[in-house]
C-alpha cells in the first residue's frame, strides 16, 4: 500500500514537471517565433528604406547619366532653362548653365540649343560668365545655332545672356529689356534721431563703412558708387551691342532701363521674332524632338542651402546688391 502511494506521488510529480516543461517550451517557442517575425519585419522595412533611397538617387542621377550617354540617341533640340533669379547659389547660376551648355554641345545628336528664358535678371558677373560661354560656343561651333525663347520676362541679366544668342524669340506679351544697373538700400538716420539712438562706428580705412545705412550719406562716396554702376552699365551696353549688332534701333531710351513688350521689342530690334520652344525647334532648327539638358539641382546642395545663411553670406549680400534687375 505504501509502495503504491509512493508510486502515485512520483507519477504526479513527473506529470507536474512535464507540464511545467511543456509550458516553458511553448513560451520559449513563442519568443523565438516573435523574434523571427520581428527580424523579418525589420529586414522588410530596411529593404523599403534602401529601395526608397535608391529611387531618390536614381531620380537625381538619371538626367546626368542620360546626358553623359548622349541623350536618347536621336537627333534633338537641346533645351536649357534660364528660369529665376540669376545669382550664385540661387535659382540660376553660371556654373549650372555653362555645364548644361557644354553637355548639349558635347552630344553629337544636338542640332540646336534653345535657352528657355523666364527671369527678371540678377548678378552681372554670373550673366557675363554665361554670355562669354555662349560666344565661345558660337565661335567654336559655328554650325550649331543657339536661340533664346522668352516666355514671361527676360530682363536685365537675363537679357544680357540672351543678347549673346543668334536670335531671340518672344511672345507678343513677353517683357524684355531693362538694360540698366541698380543698387538699392535704406537710410535710418532720421529714425535713429527720433528714437534717441546714437550710432557708434569705428573703422580702419576712410571709406570702410561706405553707404552705411545708419550714417548720413557722403557726397564723395555716393559719386564713387555711381561711377561703379556706370562702369557696369557700360559693360552691359557693350555686350548687348556686340551681340545684337545693327539689329538694334538707335533710340535715346534703348539703354535707359525701360522694359518693352515682345511686340515693341521686335520693332526696336531688341528681339527678333515671335515664337515658342516648339515653333523654334520644329520650324527654325528643324528638329522637333526636344531633350532637356538643364543641369539638375544636386540634393546635397539643396539641403545645405536650407540650413541657414552664414555671416559670410550676409556680407556677400552687400556685394550682390549691385544687380542687373
Amino acid at each position: 500500500m505504501e509502495n503504491q502511494q509512493v508510486n502515485e506521488i512520483e507519477t504526479g510529480a513527473k506529470q507536474e514537471a512535464g507540464w511545467e516543461r511543456e509550458v516553458l517550451e511553448k513560451v520559449a517557442l513563442a519568443a523565438v517565433t516573435e523574434q523571427t517575425r520581428a527580424r523579418r519585419w525589420s529586414i522588410f522595412f530596411k529593404s523599403l528604406v534602401f529601395l526608397y533611397l535608391c529611387a531618390i538617387l536614381v531620380m537625381f542621377m538619371y538626367p546626368n547619366l542620360k546626358q553623359d550617354m548622349g541623350g536618347d540617341g536621336k537627333e534633338h533640340t537641346a533645351v536649357i532653362d534660364v528660369v529665376g533669379i540669376i545669382a550664385e547659389g540661387k535659382d540660376v547660376d553660371a556654373d549650372s548653365i555653362i555645364k548644361s551648355l557644354r553637355n548639349a554641345v558635347k552630344d553629337k545628336n544636338t542640332k540646336g540649343i534653345i535657352l528657355h528664358a523666364n527671369s527678371p535678371g540678377g548678378s552681372p558677373v554670373q550673366s557675363s560668365y554665361v554670355y562669354e560661354e555662349i560666344r565661345k560656343i558660337k565661335k567654336d561651333h559655328p554650325d550649331l545655332p543657339v536661340y533664346t525663347v522668352v516666355s514671361d520676362i527676360c530682363a536685365s541679366g537675363c537679357y544680357y545672356i540672351a543678347s549673346a544668342s543668334d536670335k531671340i524669340f518672344v511672345n507678343q506679351a513677353s517683357l524684355v529689356g531693362s538694360i540698366g544697373v541698380l543698387m538699392d538700400g535704406f537710410g535710418f538716420v532720421n529714425v535713429m534721431e527720433k528714437l534717441g539712438v546714437e550710432r557708434r562706428l569705428l573703422t580702419a580705412g576712410t571709406h570702410k563703412a561706405m553707404l552705411d545705412p545708419f550714417s548720413p550719406p557722403k557726397e564723395d562716396e555716393t559719386r564713387y558708387m555711381q561711377s561703379l554702376l556706370d562702369q557696369v552699365h557700360q559693360q552691359f551696353i557693350s555686350a548687348v551691342k556686340a551681340g545684337r549688332g545693327d539689329r538694334l534701333k538707335d533710340t535715346p531710351e534703348l539703354f535707359s532701363g525701360l522694359v518693352w513688350t515682345g511686340e515693341e521689342g521686335v520693332r526696336l530690334g531688341v528681339v527678333d521674332a515671335f515664337g515658342s520652344d516648339d515653333y523654334v525647334a520644329k520650324e527654325i532648327i528643324g528638329v522637333e524632338h526636344k531633350v532637356d539638358f538643364t543641369q539638375p539641382d544636386r540634393l546635397l546642395d539643396r539641403i545645405a542651402g536650407k540650413l541657414g545663411a552664414s555671416f559670410g553670406q550676409a556680407i556677400g549680400s552687400m556685394v550682390q546688391g549691385i544687380s542687373l534687375q
